[in-house]
């Protein structure tokens, strides 16, 4: 058989001749034992299986025998052709049944492996916000430029691959890179198709068109993996080329040593391997349907067939692992400084950041101090970090590089570096504390991470 997937018409097809034999059987059936009509009337739905069925499938099969391709169905053909001479029309349309229902369920268990393939494109948008002097247009992808302007509204998806011009904001990219943190944006900063804009108004600069963006890319891939048919099926073809002969041959011995016909047709019919041709579909089923109630999506069906020896896995962490966002989980304070006082000044400057750390720092403190304080002014220079007034007090956010630069005498104060993410915390030009973070599992665990750096901004390892 052939190796590509079957076109959606044909799916159809084989989805009709199989509900067209399941029906002749059971038609035939009920006027024969159930109405006591004579096997002539009774074989009536079983000839129109065979005209509407039988006949495609065969001349199906007889091209892949045109193209040397002995599959494992080519007995089912030679059966129902058999049984079309021989007078056995129930036995030929069971194998009818057989030989569609088991294309049908294949077909039905790669179009469910798919659906993360259809989450995608419906994700991805289809216009975007074209700039227009001090407005902008909509229009659709294909009519964007490269060097166009288009504007990113907050919670909107970026349409194609670019570079910010305007306006400061944090993308959610974990949906295209796996990694759990919102990445800070400003003037200069790349951007990538698919990624989801926060809360701020960003101007981007196209560098690529949509065909050519990150996300259309991706979406390449996946479309090439439809194109991948379970291994375990192609095995199977494999093995008719060595097993279709030899059963071949006891047929014709079964007929020869009897001298009855009938004999032929039953070796045929009993060498069918009708349980392969319908257990491999059903097994990929089971394991596709199983693995998406536990909020697992098989992509690829061939892999089923090799999961067995695997030895290592490789786990994209955001949703699958952690959460997909830091908190705060170590407070480092200096000799002398009041570990809650530092939270809460943190705390009240953060809410006025965009920064990806921001949001987990504000959380930790509201959660322990309830209250933050007013702030009187705020300023973030970007490379620099986050400095204010707060209750009366000076207070920055930075990077460790940056407190070595300004108060090397501090830097003696800074705990060993560490793994994941951290930030400074400088009150009245004096070090005050070291903050650590990681992302939280989905079991409430801690899970490390890597070494991130933005782009710009002040929490720079």
């Amino acid at each position: 058989m052939s190796t590509a997937p079957l076109p959606v018409e044909t799916n159809r097809l084989q989805a009709g001749i199989a509900v067209l034999a399941f029906a002749a059987i059971v038609a035939s059936l009920v006027m024969r034992f159930g109405m006591g009509l004579a096997p002539g009337m009774s074989n009536i739905p079983l000839w129109a299986a065979f005209v509407f069925g039988g006949t495609p499938l065969v001349w199906g099969l007889l091209g892949n025998l045109a193209r040397r391709e002995f599959g494992s169905d080519l007995l089912a053909g030679m059966s129902i052709v058999t049984s079309v001479l021989l007078g056995e029309y129930l036995a030929g349309t069971l194998v009818i049944l057989m030989l569609s229902g088991g294309e049908t369920l294949e077909a039905y268990a790669v179009r469910g492996a798919s659906s993360v393939l259809k989450a995608l494109a419906s994700r991805m948008p289809s216009i975007a916000h074209r700039c227009s002097g001090s407005s902008f247009e909509d229009v659709g992808l294909d009519d964007v430029k490269v060097g166009d302007l288009l504007r990113i509204l907050p919670h909107e998806i970026c349409p194609v691959d670019g570079t910010v011009t305007e306006g400061r904001s944090v993308m959610d990219e974990s949906y295209l890179t796996g990694e759990p943190y919102m990445i800070s944006k400003t003037p200069g900063s790349t951007v990538i198709s698919g990624a989801m804009n926060g809360d701020t108004v960003l101007t981007i600069r196209a560098d690529k068109l949509a065909i050519d963006s990150r996300y259309a890319k991706i979406m390449e891939v996946m479309h090439a993996s439809e194109e991948q048919r379970p291994k375990m099926r192609r095995l199977a073809d494999k093995l008719g080329a060595i097993y279709t002969p030899v059963a071949v041959t006891l047929a014709v011995l079964a007929w020869v040593l009897s001298g009855d016909p009938v004999r032929f047709l039953a070796v045929l019919v009993v060498a069918t391997p009708c349980p392969l041709l319908i257990a491999i579909p059903v097994a990929i089923i089971g394991s596709i349907s199983l693995a998406a109630k536990r909020a697992i999506i098989i992509r690829d069906p061939s892999v089923l067939e090799t999961i067995d020896t695997c030895r290592a896995i490789i786990f994209d962490k955001t949703g699958t692992l952690t959460y997909g966002r830091p908190e705060l989980v170590e407070q480092l304070a200096a000799p002398g400084m009041d570990p809650a006082e530092i939270l809460r000044l943190a705390a009240s400057i953060e809410v006025y950041s965009k920064h990806p750390l921001a949001d987990a720092i504000v959380r930790a403190g509201k959660h322990s101090a309830g209250t933050l304080f007013e702030v009187a002014e705020i300023s973030e220079k970007p490379g620099m970090g986050l400095t204010s007034r707060v209750n009366g007090r000076e207070v920055s956010i930075t990077s460790r590089k940056h407190l070595a630069r300004n108060l090397p005498d501090d830097a003696a104060l800074l705990p060993p570096v560490a793994g994941g993410l951290e930030c400074i915390v400088i009150v009245d030009g004096r070090y005050a504390a070291t903050y650590r973070f990681r992302t939280s599992r989905a079991r409430k665990e801690r899970s490390s991470c890597g070494t991130w750096e933005a782009n710009t901004g002040s929490k720079v390892p």
